[in-house]
């Protein structure tokens, strides 16, 4: 190869370059930092998130995010926060700090003995009756959004995890025995018919069926 060839090869990279680069400062960080997108994102996690899904969601080196990460962690520990920032099974994720356990725990002890939110109330009679049925079905049938009362119903033993679904292999849901002493019920066969009160399950299906329902 040439001189000229190799001049002109060399421009045209650097030309690639900054092109990526203008492109990327263009549409921005999303964030005000570096610091604020990690922990938004990891405020979202339900599981740990690894260093290069960080990285490509922030859109920066893993080495650069890696080192944000472990500089949170220690600021954290320093601080005595609430929570900590933890590298568990390959990823990181926000933890509840371990000297916070005894609030934490009577905080959830307390909250077993609240009544239950009408909210919870549906989305627990829509699962009894349905069950083994995934959060994306509860949805369906509500109309809204049940993540928090999923968890709320899964903290206070009600219902359980029961495998995955075939096709979306979202997870499955069902009472538990919690569920039947608190009714004051043997089997779930003893639940009161609501035929009267609910659509043709054909029909239902049907609904469901056109329904984006892979969670």
């Amino acid at each position: 190869m040439s001189e000229s060839e190799a001049a002109v090869e060399e421009s045209v990279e650097e030309s690639v370059e900054e092109s990526v680069e203008e492109s990327v400062e263009e549409e921005g960080l999303g964030a005000p930092s570096l610091t604020a997108a990690l922990e938004a994102l990891l405020l979202l996690a339900d599981e740990p998130m690894t260093v290069m899904d960080l990285a490509v969601a922030v859109r920066d080196q893993s080495e650069v995010v890696e080192a944000e990460l472990n500089r949170l962690a220690a600021e954290y520990t320093e601080q005595v926060r609430g929570f900590d920032l933890r590298e568990v099974a390959g990823g990181w994720r926000f933890y509840t700090r371990a000297e916070c356990s005894p609030v934490v725990e009577r905080f959830v002890i307390d909250g077993q003995q609240a009544r239950l939110t009408q909210a919870s109330l549906e989305t627990l009679a829509v699962i009894a009756y349905r069950q083994p049925i995934t959060r994306g079905r509860v949805s369906a049938v509500r109309g809204v959004n049940v993540d928090g009362v999923i968890r709320t119903l899964l903290s206070r033993g009600l219902i359980a995890e029961a495998g995955s679904d075939g096709e979306s292999g979202a997870h499955l849901y069902v009472t538990t025995g919690h569920f039947l002493e608190r009714m004051g019920l043997s089997s779930l066969d003893e639940l009161p018919p609501l035929a009267e009160h609910l659509p043709d399950l054909a029909d239902l299906e049907d609904v469901l069926g056109g329904l984006d329902l892979h969670e």
